[in-house]
């Protein structure tokens, strides 16, 4: 009996999913550790391996779609308009989320692998939030406050950053753009020797990468079926969040997809990491404060999320894999929201924070 297409993407999203759970747990990768380590202790080794990360996916994906592999115009992340309000306001809502909870949408599934039953609750309130802000309340919103604010980039080629060169430059450069890229990404990471020298965050990083093409690949030549067509995507941790929620309410009338499997498959692997570790063990909100941080994190990450079309794995490395545009204003717009909320939660205000650069400048 042959397996049906969705079935067949669930198993690779859960697969892939595996990998990153367990990258998450064993390898320490998570960007909002990365993020913080770096603003407030100045160690970037978490941050090479994120970097790492996005140059083994975008070598990689560069090459599949130079080969004919993939056409990433067909994914959500090359859209015939910049939605540049999206991308700023959801990434900075997101990454105040991120610095409130203590980390994203994929750090909460490999939170929940470890027996935090904290991120259960992030879980539930981002999945919700992430449906609301695509269907419900504050989906009105979005359309009438967001959407309308978008950016046309026809007249420089589109918005990836290879069609713009190939628009500038007046022939086809392939993967070279990509490729220059990812080599300087994979440079800044590798020569530092205490990055080198902790071999979990390499392999982290590069299993990571590794994870974003197979699931470009997986879409795109497994999930390329004429009678039951797929979505060309790879792993993100929003919108997934809301359609395992939808699945596990609505089993008999819901459809398998990449992004559901992907959730279950990073949960999965995040406990095999927590018991390999002897880390695993049951964890909760110590009172109401916590309790509260973590929900109204957890809605501005949905809500976020949806608004920049993606979180620090769906922006950060997967759309960054296919050059598109949003990426880095998304990713810089995550990091000012998640250095705000660091700056709440540390240093009592956003204020002191500015005070104390100002002290330090003088």
């Amino acid at each position: 009996m042959e397996m049906q297409t969705s079935v067949v993407m669930a198993l690779c999203g859960f697969a892939g999913g595996a990998g990153l759970g367990l990258a998450a747990r064993v390898g320490r990768f998570c960007t909002m550790g990365a993020l913080e380590d770096a603003f407030l202790g100045g160690d970037l080794r978490r941050l090479r391996s994120w970097a790492l990360a996005i140059a083994v996916a975008l070598a990689l994906t560069q090459i599949a779609v130079a080969l004919g592999h993939i056409d990433p115009a067909r994914s959500i992340y090359l859209p015939s308009t910049l939605p540049w309000l999206g991308a700023i306001a959801g990434g900075m809502m997101f990454g105040v989320g991120m610095a409130l909870v203590g980390t994203c949408g994929f750090g909460t599934l490999a939170r929940i692998g470890g027996g935090d039953l904290r991120s259960v609750v992030t879980f539930l309130v981002m999945a919700v939030s992430a449906y609301m802000a695509m269907r419900g309340v504050t989906g009105v919103l979005r359309q009438v406050l967001i959407d309308p604010f978008t950016l046309s980039l026809a007249s420089l080629g589109g918005t990836g950053l290879n069609d713009i060169l190939d628009t500038a430059l007046g022939q086809e450069t392939g993967a070279t753009l990509g490729l220059m890229i990812a080599g300087a990404l994979a440079l800044w990471a590798l020569r530092d020797g205490s990055f080198r020298a902790e071999t979990r965050l390499v392999v982290s990083g590069i299993a990571v990468g590794l994870a974003i093409t197979g699931g470009w690949l997986a879409t795109g030549l497994l999930g390329n079926n004429p009678f039951e067509p797929q979505k060309l995507e790879s792993f993100t941790f929003v919108r997934p969040l809301g359609d395992t929620l939808v699945y596990v309410m609505t089993y008999s009338g819901a459809t398998l997809t990449f992004g559901i499997g992907s959730v279950f498959g990073v949960i999965f692997g995040a406990v095999a990491g927590a018991l390999f570790k002897r880390e695993f063990r049951w964890e909760a909100c110590d009172d109401v404060r916590e309790l509260r941080r973590h929900m109204v994190g957890a809605f501005l990450m949905g809500t976020g999320g949806i608004l920049a079309f993606g979180c620090t794995i769906g922006q950060g490395i997967t759309a960054a894999s296919v050059l598109a545009v949003s990426a880095p204003l998304v990713m810089v717009s995550i990091a000012v929201g998640a250095r705000l909320g660091l700056a709440w939660l540390v240093e009592g205000s956003i204020m002191a924070m500015l005070g104390q650069r100002g002290s330090h400048g003088a």
